[in-house]
């Protein structure tokens, strides 16, 4: 009889460690919680460019060089194109010497003055040679303030006939070709910057009031990896279009995004409040075709492969809508519990 009781401890024994073991075998798990997470609305945004313009001509004159074309990366200040600057040029010495003229004027009628005003302070000569003097040395003045507004004028005209960049950027449109003759107002080229990017996006009335409060916005990028984004600034438009009855957003991005260019679709989030949902690991989802699943392990120590039905992604979480329930024990590593649910069918 001793002997049967030590045989019957034995066998117990060994069948708890295979327990054990078959419990240890599927892996690391946690407890199913439900957490607070914010509800989002996605809607597409159009991403623009913050800094577009079309460069126009600010003197008239005939096209002699162009630098770029379309499609080009400019820096900023790079000349874009030159005009011919034999008018412009003429005019600036012309007016030039004109100055010097007013200036040798204005220093001979200052001059005069001083004379004048020695004489008179002897009394030596009437007040009304006095009071001509100080007319002449004032008029010579504002001649000379004339003649140097005319020479900054027509300088800066010449200087118009070399087009530089406003600012770094993409040519995407040129409006002129070499030989042709410009005119002042005339548009030559259009360009974009990269540098500076932000995304316009159409709320409806329903979400522009929790968006307006709280400014919680953000847009997902890279489109298959679903990063978010918080942008560097928020803007509202303060009145919804008559048409649509939607409030327009503004979302300044933050510079260095890689992969963004004005025209694309990006998906812009509005949190508009908070819900308990159930969040699981990411990793521990298995696909299989259109079904997703997870493992889980009962108090007995039992695996089963469970189908569930995922919602959003939430960084390395996601959210099941159903198929699990809060104190479910679930197994982080389907690989391990895997493993563990083939042996256990196979006992």
């Amino acid at each position: 009889m001793p002997r049967f009781f030590t045989i019957f401890s034995l066998l117990w024994f060994l069948l708890s460690l295979s327990s054990s073991v078959h419990a240890e075998d599927a892996g690391p798990s946690e407890t199913v919680r439900a957490m607070g997470v914010a509800e989002v609305r996605v809607f597409n945004g159009l991403v623009e460019a913050v800094q577009q313009s079309t460069v126009s001509a600010q003197t008239s004159g005939r096209i002699i060089e162009i630098n770029f074309d379309v499609q080009d990366y400019v820096k900023n200040g790079q000349v874009l194109m030159r005009f011919s600057d034999k008018e412009q040029k003429s005019r600036l010495n012309s007016v030039r010497s004109s100055m010097k003229e007013a200036q040798a004027n204005a220093e001979q009628a200052a001059k005069e003055f001083q004379r004048i005003k020695r004489i008179y302070d002897k009394k030596l000569v009437a007040k009304s040679a006095l009071d001509k003097a100080v007319a002449a040395n004032k008029a010579a003045e504002a001649r000379l303030k004339a003649a140097r507004a005319k020479v900054a004028e027509a300088q800066e005209q010449w200087e118009h006939t070399v087009v530089r960049a406003p600012y770094s950027g993409i040519v995407v449109e040129r409006h002129v070709q070499v030989g042709e003759s410009a005119r002042s107002g005339q548009a030559l080229m259009t360009g974009l910057s990269l540098d500076h990017l932000r995304v316009v996006v159409e709320l409806p009335q329903d979400v522009s009031l929790p968006a307006r409060t709280d400014k919680r916005m953000y847009v997902m990028w890279p489109a298959d990896k679903k990063v978010r984004i918080d942008p560097a600034n928020i803007t509202i438009f303060p009145y919804a279009d008559v048409k649509t009855h939607s409030f327009r957003a503004r979302l300044t991005l933050p510079q260095g995004l890689s992969g963004l260019y004005p025209g694309m679709l990006i998906k812009t989030g509005v949190e508009v409040g908070k819900s308990a949902q159930i969040l699981v690991p990411a990793t521990a989802v298995v696909q299989r075709s259109e079904v997703a699943a997870v493992y889980v392990q009962d108090a007995a120590g039992k695996v089963s492969f469970r189908q569930v039905r995922t919602g959003r992604r939430h960084e390395d979480r996601i959210s099941i809508l159903a198929g699990l329930r809060e104190g479910d024990t679930l197994l982080l590593d389907p690989f391990k519990a895997m493993n563990a649910l083939k042996a256990q069918r196979a006992r």
